[in-house]
């Protein structure tokens, strides 16, 4: 049987692992993905670190894939060897739980997550089912779509499912890995569309991202910025840190919505009395299913939405991971075969 190579991690807290391992078959309702990219994401931390629950060692993280279909398993029909496909966090769904039912895959309550409960794309080869599967629009490289496959649909997603309205002022905090991708899509979704950040240095990168209006947290009380602009329809929180969103809340409309993307296991602080005299919502979001990560696709690629990349090769995946976990990478890390 052939070979093909991999990075795993063996255990929790443990290294990254280059390993040889046999190439997987198909199994029924599965195809097999050759891994022509796959984006390292903050979230690859719950494995190389142990983090979420359940986890199988040895694991082969990754959730940012984009390749081709190199194989199909038994039964597979409306896949072809040879297809351009993605498959992002959304690992396959069971279909007989409620959720499932009511048609939100997303929150199905056997949800498999790609390079967490099943092996992902740092790796030359990789299984998904068919039900995991996104379509790539034949225009965007395989390296410019993988970062889409998380940072991009989450942000995408949040955006497009808030109650913002073209017109509406639309405040991203963060310019980075989720808020670079947020501050483009917001300004290309018609938003008046407000960056928010730490230090002058970060205006002229958000304004040629398509910032109509830069807020320097450390120069200024946002708050109070934001509020001179009428408040924010929508405050969507890229920074994993629930410190800083805590500090803008007041910074929102009335019937505004703060929409956290940004990942952090401290609480936000908000009192009753915050939410209700401005009527304000506090809401997270997450992902989302393969078919809007084909709209994610398709959106970026007609808009001109482009994630800022910078590429390594699967052997020097932890170098790679590195980069991106102590936040010097601008601004999503790619391994390429």
């Amino acid at each position: 049987m052939s070979q093909m190579k991999a990075v795993q991690v063996g255990q929790a807290g443990g290294p990254f692992e280059r390993v040889e391992r046999p190439v997987p078959e198909p199994g029924p309702g599965e195809v097999r993905l050759r891994v022509e990219a796959c984006g390292i994401c903050h979230s690859d931390a719950f494995v190389k670190e142990g983090t979420f629950p359940g986890i199988a060692y040895p694991r082969v993280p990754g959730h940012e894939v984009a390749g081709s279909v190199d194989a199909v398993g038994p039964d597979v029909t409306g896949w072809q060897v040879g297809e351009r496909v993605a498959v992002g966090w959304h690992g396959g769904h069971c279909g007989e739980c409620d959720r499932c039912r009511r048609g939100d895959f997303l929150t199905c309550a056997g949800a498999e997550i790609t390079g967490i409960t099943r092996d992902g794309g740092y790796a030359d080869y990789m299984l998904a089912p068919t039900g995991a599967l996104a379509r790539i629009p034949p225009e965007l490289g395989a390296v410019a779509a993988a970062p889409l496959l998380c940072a991009g649909i989450t942000t995408y997603n949040a955006l497009r499912h808030s109650g913002a309205r073209p017109g509406d002022v639309v405040a991203i905090q963060g310019v980075g890995g989720l808020g670079h991708l947020g501050i483009q899509y917001a300004r290309r979704m018609g938003f008046y569309t407000v960056a928010i950040s730490n230090g002058a240095d970060k205006r002229a990168l958000a304004e040629g991202l398509g910032a109509h209006h830069y807020i320097d947290a450390q120069s200024g009380d946002p708050v109070e910025a934001l509020q001179g602009l009428g408040g924010a329809r929508v405050l969507l929180a890229t920074a994993p840190s629930a410190e800083a969103m805590t500090a803008v809340i007041d910074g929102l409309a009335v019937d505004g919505e703060l929409i956290t993307v940004g990942a952090d296991a401290e609480p936000i602080r908000v009192s009753p009395f915050q939410l209700i005299m401005g009527r304000r919502t506090l809401r997270g979001w997450a992902s989302g299913t393969p078919v809007e990560s084909e709209d994610t696709l398709r959106f970026s690629q007609m808009s001109g939405t482009e994630a800022h990349i910078e590429t390594y090769p699967l052997e020097r995946a932890e170098e790679a991971y590195e980069r991106m976990i102590s936040n010097r990478a601008r601004f999503r890390v790619v391994l390429t075969p």
